[in-house]
């Protein structure tokens, strides 16, 4: 039986389908202690049990985007801000090519907040 977080996946039609599944792969291969769980009714990704950034459909334009919870903290051209005031997304066209390389430089920017303890957190044991 196919988890609620497996489903939100195959539920998307093509081509975003695909996009979100290259998104969550390339996210979870940034570190080991990346996990993924299904909060709000969106795959979001935590570092050590903290979130840092989730996928989810842009609402206007059904384009993939990840939003960078501390978007705030991450400067970087390609995140817009829009309306929200902690957050930041990256969206993507599911039609081209990921811009695979500015993706590991964000999630990079975005980890190093929370491995350096700019971004504090209770660590598991």
């Amino acid at each position: 039986m196919l988890s609620d977080l497996d489903n939100f996946y195959l539920k998307k039609e093509e081509p975003s389908k695909s996009c979100l599944l290259a998104l969550r792969e390339i996210i979870l291969a940034q570190d080991k202690h990346i996990t993924t769980e299904l909060k709000y009714g969106m795959p979001f990704f935590c570092y050590k049990g903290k979130m840092f950034c989730y996928l989810w459909l842009n609402k206007k334009s059904s384009e993939p985007y990840i939003g960078i919870v501390e978007g705030k903290l991450v400067d970087h051209p390609q995140l817009i801000t829009e309306k929200r005031s902690r957050m930041k997304i990256i969206l993507f066209n599911p039609k081209k090519d990921l811009p695979i390389k500015t993706i590991r430089l964000i999630l990079k920017q975005t980890l190093d907040l929370y491995r350096k303890g700019v971004i504090k957190f209770k660590e598991k044991n």
